[in-house]
């Protein structure tokens, strides 16, 4: 039987959801109805059951969802019950601090190498993770089995390095230059666009403003 398609939608969501329930569980609480975790979430009830639906429900009518238990099955779903290995590309300030964030650690994103085109980066260490000339990648790579690249590199270089990556073996790309890659569907790529985040605020910002001298009217 063909594996059923889930919506980038739904996906979108499974990490908030996961999120919000590892907070739960961190307050000690066991158990949650989909109407308290909607108040929670600003997700609607029926929109979290049709979520948690796709997957197989998880809950029961009259009981809700055990907060521990649907945590260990939406991580599960998201790969996070194993290590992954990851490599930064671009070792300038977001790449250090991407690098630098606690949190990628705590559930299971290993960095294990960064790369730069700057010699006078060589040598230097994030977080003990020595940077390495760029010409070592694809061996390093291979050597080390790496999943993951994080491109934090201009775009005018990203859609080579891509090439490249692809050629050694990577898995996926989170990539924060700003231009979307064109990869082998085998290739799992994340673009995350940070212009393209502060002009939807730029649009909200704008729209509520609007909204305000409509109703002044």
């Amino acid at each position: 039987m063909a594996e059923k398609e889930i919506s980038q939608a739904v996906i979108g969501r499974l990490p908030r959801y996961f999120r919000y329930l590892g907070e739960l569980k961190e307050q000690g609480i066991e158990r949650i109805s989909s109407q308290d975790l909607s108040d929670l979430m600003k997700v609607t009830a029926s929109q979290i059951r049709q979520d948690f639906n796709n997957f197989g429900g998880f809950g029961q009518q009259g009981y809700g969802y055990n907060v521990e238990y649907l945590y260990d099955e939406i991580g599960k779903i998201l790969g996070l019950g194993r290590e992954h290995t990851l490599i930064i590309i671009g070792a300038g300030h977001l790449g250090q601090a991407l690098s630098g964030y606690n949190n990628f650690f705590n559930r299971g994103f290993i960095f294990k190498g960064a790369f730069d085109l700057n010699p006078e980066l060589y040598g230097k260490k994030i977080r003990n993770i020595e940077i390495r000339p760029i010409e070592e990648m694809e061996q390093f790579v291979r050597d080390n089995k790496i999943e993951i690249a994080v491109l934090a590199i201009p775009k005018d270089q990203a859609v080579k390095m891509a090439e490249r990556l692809v050629n050694c073996g990577i898995k996926a790309i989170w990539n924060f230059a700003h231009v979307d890659l064109d990869v082998p569907e085998n290739v799992q790529v994340e673009n995350v666009h940070l212009s393209d985040s502060l002009m939807k605020l730029s649009y909200g910002i704008d729209r509520y403003e609007k909204s305000q001298v409509k109703t002044r009217k």
